[in-house]
């Protein structure tokens, strides 16, 4: 555990370099990805067991827990209001100027601000929730169990942007895992009481399944405090010796929070806004199209809504751990007008999202089938949905990322301008595309408006910083090559084996899912040794792992 014996060396000032920013880049991505990796892997591994004690309530209880926490996600953005983001990125700034006073005070005026912020909004929920229900009253219960987390995710989100700051993202991954753990072993313990031992209501169970998210806030909350509280000797040293050059008033300090965190709010809202529009658009268009029953309303919007979702937000992850680790190092080559730093973080970042998000994105569909049999049981319907949401993942990965680019070079009005036009595109889509493609239709309009902005994003990007497109289109072609000829390996290797044992049940699609995902690890992992693509992304280390495996 490395936050309790490696801290930022804080007594010095920091002498940065392009090279120690991509090796920041590459640490701070490491840990954030593990973190947010094994996180939600664990959040949809429990669907398994959850799903099989909820019995033929499922589809319904999958259905409610889906639209309860697309609320939640968005009351929670609302709740923090980007701040944290604001923090992590203002601290790096200060301390890129010596300046660790004004980064203390940065911390406790975003702390109070914060715990202001889960007051209001958990009240707004608890007693919103009939409203929110939009007619269900199944919803009311579920809502109001997921305000209670709101009080604690604030200021949970301040001290993990406190610790990004000083460009540590092991705190933030270990408390995000600590989290997830005490949420889920409350979530099966509590719908097996309930459902097993009790045989009680499925309303109750998923209630008790989404108030899990207080449970993990404040396991995670608990081990963030005791860092912090061990850090605070070495923080009053590396005050004392700081310049104390700058002269930043209270007022000021909260007026450059509210200014930097507006645009985070906005942008780190995007994903779930849309998820929010399709909850409240989806229904109502298949009603007024196909004239659904209830339950046949639940089983479609579980598809796209809350299954998929759940798998392809694994991988959209890695984006967002990218993003967390880059808008600090882009703050602080700002703070030393160093353009030549920001030109590689932009390539270098790009790149390593490329790297990571085409075979993650482009194996996930090779493996729709098993990995939704997996976890949902087979269902034609649903590895299709999962195949197609596994394709826009990548623009949304991208958009997380442009996006977090943006911002760290403050042009934040420009990321939310261009958020608004993709936007747009979706909204005015949603209808036609729902009326044609059915469960499809939002999914697409999502990765249609995503792509909008993108577009806007990359054009402003290389307009302003002149990175090096050419070698990132060079280098980005020769990924998406290697990880298709991954992907189509993977795909015969599925198409066969479901010809010999055809994988309808969880212990077959294991075993299946397994094999198919070895083999692609192990096919695209040979193409970017044996061509060297590794070596240009990860540094010289990877030599070694190619000699050990015999890779010329």
């Amino acid at each position: 555990m490395m936050s309790e014996e490696k801290q930022p060396d804080v007594r010095t000032k920091p002498k940065q370099d392009a090279n120690s920013d991509r090796k920041s880049l590459l640490v701070g991505s490491a840990w954030m990805t593990a973190g947010s990796i094994i996180s939600r892997v664990l959040g949809a591994i429990y669907v398994i067991p959850w799903g099989i004690w909820m019995g033929t309530h499922y589809h319904s209880a999958n259905a409610l827990f889906g639209r309860g926490y697309n609320i939640y996600s968005l009351f929670l953005i609302i709740s923090t209001v980007g701040i944290p983001g604001a923090i992590s990125k203002q601290i790096s700034h200060y301390n890129s100027l010596n300046e660790y006073g004004i980064s203390r005070r940065l911390f406790y005026q975003g702390l109070m601000l914060m715990g202001g912020m889960g007051v209001v909004t958990a009240g707004v929920m608890y007693l919103g929730a009939p409203v929110l229900a939009a007619g269900d009253p199944r919803m009311i219960p579920i809502i109001r169990s997921l305000s209670w987390p709101l009080l604690l995710i604030p200021p949970l989100s301040i001290l993990r942007g406190y610790f990004q700051g000083f460009a540590e993202m092991a705190p933030s991954a270990i408390s995000q895992l600590l989290e997830q753990v005490a949420r889920l072993v409350y979530i099966l313990g509590a719908t097996f009481a309930i459902m097993k031992v009790m045989g009680g209501n499925y309303i109750d169970a998923v209630s008790q399944s989404t108030f899990a998210a207080f449970i993990g806030a404040a396991a995670g909350l608990v081990y963030l405090v005791y860092l912090y509280m061990r850090q605070i000797p070495r923080m009053n040293a590396a005050i004392a010796q700081s310049d104390q050059s700058l002269t930043v008033s209270t007022r000021q300090i909260i007026t450059d929070i509210i200014r930097q965190a507006a645009p985070f709010i906005i942008l780190d809202a995007s994903i779930t806004l849309y998820q929010f529009f399709d909850q409240y658009t989806f229904n109502p268009f298949m009603d007024m199209f196909y004239k659904l029953t209830r339950d046949q309303n639940d089983y479609f919007f579980q598809l796209f809504g809350f299954n998929s979702n759940k798998l392809v937000m694994i991988i959209v992850s890695l984006a967002a751990s990218m993003a967390l680790t880059v808008v600090p190092l882009l703050s602080a080559a700002q703070a030393r007008n160093d353009m030549k730093s920001v030109r590689e973080q932009i390539n270098n970042t790009l790149e390593l999202f490329f790297f990571v998000m085409l075979p993650s994105s482009l194996g996930m569909a090779a493996v729709a089938q098993p990995l939704n049999t997996v976890f949902y049981k087979y269902d034609a319907m649903g590895t299709m949905v999962l195949q197609f949401n596994s394709y826009i993942a990548i623009i949304m990965g991208l958009f997380t990322v442009l996006a977090a680019i943006l911002q760290g070079v403050y042009l934040n009005k420009q990321a939310i301008r261009y958020l608004l036009y993709g936007a747009i595109f979706k909204i005015t889509l949603q209808y036609s595309f729902v009326y044609y493609f059915g469960v499809f239709g939002p999914l697409a309009t999502t990765g249609i408006g995503f792509l909008v902005s993108c577009g806007f994003m990359i054009a402003l990007l290389y307009r302003d910083f002149r990175f090096r497109m050419g070698d990132l289109i060079r280098g980005t072609t020769q990924i998406l090559v290697y990880a298709t000829i991954m992907f189509a390996v993977v795909t015969l290797a599925v198409f066969l084996m479901n010809i010999v044992f055809p994988a309808r049940d969880r212990m077959l699609a294991m075993v299946e899912l397994l094999l198919a995902a070895g083999l692609g690890a192990a096919v695209y992992g040979y193409l970017v040794l044996r061509f060297r693509v590794a070596d240009r992304l990860l540094g010289a280390r990877v030599a070694g792992i190619r000699r050990r495996l015999h890779i010329k």
